[in-house]
């Protein structure tokens, strides 16, 4: 075998830190040098909340152990609408995995382990008397859920692992109509003219599923879906190019428009019951994040044959690229020379690790500050940020905190705070709940299932996370002087729960590659899925 690549090797040695070059786009989007190589792994966002859909939110009253907790991670960034001929299947050598621990030391209880398999079902066409393999993904409009004028047939097994995610415990979920423990996944949205009602087809998709080890059903849905994270990416990452007046406009939350409003994302939603995540009653808290892994090895194929993973060949041990909890983090608080190296560690060691020291010592103040000290702005300057480690490292007391528990980074959830329903959330989620620098759940305003308590698609993280940066968890006395902590940052891209559905998996269906007629608009969505 290895006389086919032997002057096309390459090892791929996933734990270094490459000095190569990349920019920062959207939550996490290609947020550390090496994954911007390997995009079809670039884990975007997580999210993790109490169900709000209809008869799924569980009893507001109750304690917290029944109904549904939703948590989803997206895959695969700025995925523009018409990327055809092969769109944007996700890596049959790869492992896509959802991590929870629940009970505060930062290491997995469980999680929930995804593989990819792309089988080429080869369809041909008779010409000029010879039956000649298509060049497209389909030759027909697609029906069905597992329609045989798709050339490539996408599906995906799902393993809950209980306990060390490489050692632990592991069972097949499975389909719980028919036991079967393969899932099949939708195509993404071609078109129009290919999938006619994108909406109905993708709902097919949707499965109720067996956990092992759990009581009750849950759901999953991976597909490609309308890209939920909005963000002013040009403005923001040309050294903040806007004027104080911009960013500090409580009424431009919505000013300036989203640089990803026209891109899609493949997503992985879990839908599982709450007592099946959490360690009991007592210990509602879990704190989830999420990674893909790669082989450690790679060899290039230079004369690969007709079977379309023959490419390359992947062996030895599984090595991580890519790895998020809380937005943002990696994006614009690590440094950039540990980048890399944040995308490969685990939580656990977050104490031990550099990776504290950027949130005691923000950096992004002092560059909001620099670019706006003649309007005032100025940057807290109480050091260690004590407010900054309780958001992202600790969890907040009183709040989503584990008494005891680890200093790690990745979004908590309490799960015993009710769902906020349809209707009555927060864009701000619960920054509102704070005032003088402590939890003050009758504060106006304050929802408190929303980030950090978790994070929904609803959820304006980046207005949340400029003006937590800025001081305005800080206590008064702590505050800069200016009161500039109190502003209402924004980078004038607007994210509420009315760009989201109201039903699993929540963001919505995914923008055709083309119109249904020439007069068409590209953009135009339904609901989901």
């Amino acid at each position: 075998m290895l006389d086919l690549f032997k002057t096309s090797m390459r090892l791929t040695l996933v734990a270094s830190a490459l000095a190569c070059g990349g920019s920062a786009l959207a939550s996490s989007h290609a947020e550390a040098p090496f994954i911007t190589e390997m995009r079809k792994v670039d884990n975007t966002d997580v999210y993790a909340f109490r169900s709000y859909e209809a008869n799924r939110a569980g009893n507001p009253a109750g304690n917290g152990q029944d109904g549904f907790v939703t948590l989803i991670s997206n895959f695969f960034p700025l995925q523009d609408p018409y990327g055809g001929p092969n769109f944007f299947f996700l890596d049959p050598d790869a492992l896509y995995e959802i991590h929870v621990d629940n009970n505060g030391d930062a290491k997995e209880d469980l999680t929930f382990r995804f593989r990819f398999t792309n089988d080429l079902r080869n369809i041909t066409r008779s010409i000029g008397g010879k039956d000649v393999a298509i060049a497209l993904r389909n030759f027909d409009p697609i029906t069905g859920a597992d329609p045989t004028t798709s050339n490539i047939r996408e599906s995906y097994r799902v393993n809950v692992v209980r306990g060390n995610r490489r050692s632990g415990q592991r069972a097949a979920v499975t389909n719980a109509a028919d036991q079967a423990d393969t899932f099949i996944k939708p195509l993404d949205n071609i078109g129009q003219k290919s999938i006619p009602d994108y909406a109905a087809y993708a709902s097919q998709f949707i499965y109720n599923i067996t956990i092992p080890g759990c009581t009750g059903q849950g759901r999953v849905f991976v597909g490609q879906r309308k890209e939920g994270f909005q963000v002013n990416l040009g403005e923001v990452f040309d050294l903040i190019n806007l004027t104080a007046a911009q960013v500090t406009d409580p009424n431009g939350r919505d000013a300036r428009g989203s640089a990803t409003a026209d891109k899609n994302v493949t997503s992985i939603a879990l839908e599982i019951p709450t007592a099946c995540l959490t360690q009991n009653a007592t210990q509602p808290i879990i704190g989830v994040w999420s990674t893909a892994s790669v082989r450690q090895g790679r060899l290039i194929n230079r004369n690969p044959g007709s079977d379309i993973t023959s490419a390359t060949r992947e062996g030895g041990a599984w090595a991580q690229v890519s790895r998020l909890g809380a937005p943002l983090i990696n994006e614009v608080v690590i440094g950039l020379k540990d980048k890399d190296r944040f995308n490969s560690s685990r939580p656990e060691d977050d104490a031990q690790s550099p990776f504290a020291e950027y949130l005691t010592n923000p950096t992004l103040p002092a560059l909001v500050e620099e670019q706006f000290t003649s309007a005032g702005v100025r940057a807290p300057q109480v050091f260690p940020r004590a407010d900054l480690v309780a958001v992202f490292l600790t969890g907040v007391p009183g709040v989503n905190q584990v008494q005891g528990g680890s200093t790690a980074e990745i979004l908590r959830l309490n799960t015993a705070v009710p769902a906020t329903l349809t209707g009555q959330q927060n864009d701000l989620g619960a920054a509102l709940c704070f005032v003088n620098g402590a939890p003050k759940l009758d504060n106006p305003g304050c929802d408190p299932a929303g980030f950090p308590n978790g994070r929904r698609p609803g959820d304006d993280v980046t207005d949340i996370e400029l003006r937590v940066l800025m001081g305005f968890l800080l206590p008064d006395a702590s505050k800069p002087s200016t009161g500039s902590a109190n502003l209402a940052y924004t980078d004038g891209a607007l994210v509420t729960e009315s760009q989201f559905d109201a039903t699993f998996p929540y963001l919505r269906t995914p923008i055709p590659g083309s119109p249904n007629d020439a007069n068409g608009v590209l953009g135009q969505s339904g609901s989901t899925p």
